[in-house]
């Protein structure tokens, strides 16, 4: 079905496409921006030399290699033993299909067993209601809201604060 690798240069082609996609975009909390691949390449070379706070994986199809979505643990803080989650399914035809799932799952268990972190959190817009399903189907529990914390579109959104701990994680 899906394996999580981590991220290759070779990759960064199909996601700054995605990166460009205003439809894809608009449901993260990231504001848009026209970003070229020469930015994508010094993202890329700035997450390699901080792979100690940072783990970003390619979600891909395990049998033809060809990448879904980005999924990635930012901000790890080994004192306070957390990190901050993202994820990106790429193509609007590959949602709904159990990648978001596998992938969620699979990093939390990396997270929690691998890198002996305590705590995961995220945010996510009001607004996205697929994904916050996602997280409360795999175990994250609802914190707070941050009101008009980010711009999108034109207007001022509430982002919705999540987190699950280690002992709440199921695999």
């Amino acid at each position: 079905m899906f394996k999580l690798r981590e991220l290759e240069e070779s990759d960064l082609e199909i996601i700054n496409k995605w990166r460009n996609k205003h439809s894809l975009i608009d449901n993260l909390g990231a504001p848009f921006r026209y970003i070229n691949l020469d930015v994508e390449k010094r993202w890329f070379e700035s997450y390699m030399n901080n792979r100690s706070r940072t783990v970003r994986c390619a979600i891909v199809d395990d049998k033809s290699n060809i990448i879904l979505g980005l999924v990635s643990l930012t901000d790890i803080d080994q004192l306070n033993q957390s990190a901050e989650f993202h994820i990106m399914i790429g193509d609007e035809a590959n949602q709904g299909k159990g990648i978001g799932t596998f992938a969620v799952k699979e990093i939390l268990r990396h997270a929690f067993y691998n890198l002996n972190l305590q705590r995961i959190e995220l945010t996510v817009l009001e607004a996205n209601v697929r994904a916050k399903h996602l997280y409360e189907n795999c175990g994250f529990k609802y914190e707070g809201r941050k009101r008009k914390s980010n711009y999108k579109n034109g207007k001022f959104v509430d982002m919705l604060m999540y987190s699950i701990l280690r002992e709440e994680y199921e695999y």
